[in-house]
């Protein structure tokens, strides 16, 4: 066990740990933020993602040990009243069906947008490539994020 110190949605936190633990069940099962899912568990569907320094980020194979000096963010501290503008497009273009993937889904086009805020087809594509979704929602996904787009 080891001490951490962590910075998560501009909050200080500070965990008692095995330095192995994967960040994914920190957040879930020690401080309760739970709108971070637990996927596949290996780093592929992208339900579990995060921002480590504004990089999207698959948080279940992440060691705390690899995260102390970052600034974390999560779907809860991406706006504090869902009024991001992926969080409205998401909304207006009814984009959940199950949910259970549309976390990771908009935090990895958040750090698309941050990077790009203008991003092409192509753009979103690459960038959301491997976030999956059981539920087929891609071309909703893609709409609402260019609508994000144009309102940020």
């Amino acid at each position: 066990m080891a001490l951490f110190n962590l910075n998560i949605n501009g909050k200080s936190h500070q965990v008692d740990l095995d330095p192995n633990t994967p960040i994914l069940w920190v957040l879930r099962d020690h401080l309760d933020l739970v709108g971070t899912k637990f996927g596949c568990g290996i780093a592929q569907c992208g339900a579990c993602t995060i921002h480590l320094d504004g990089t999207a980020i698959r948080s279940c194979q992440l060691p705390i040990s690899a995260v102390e000096d970052s600034q974390i963010t999560t779907i809860e501290g991406l706006s504090k009243d869902g009024d991001h503008p992926l969080q409205q497009a998401w909304i207006e273009h009814d984009v959940p069906q199950c949910g259970y993937c549309q976390a990771g889904q908009i935090m990895t086009a958040a750090a698309l947008l941050k990077e790009n805020p203008n991003p092409t087809d192509a753009d979103i594509e690459n960038a959301m490539n491997g976030n999956i979704c059981r539920c087929g929602t891609y071309t909703r996904i893609k709409a609402a994020i260019k609508t994000a787009a144009k309102s940020a």
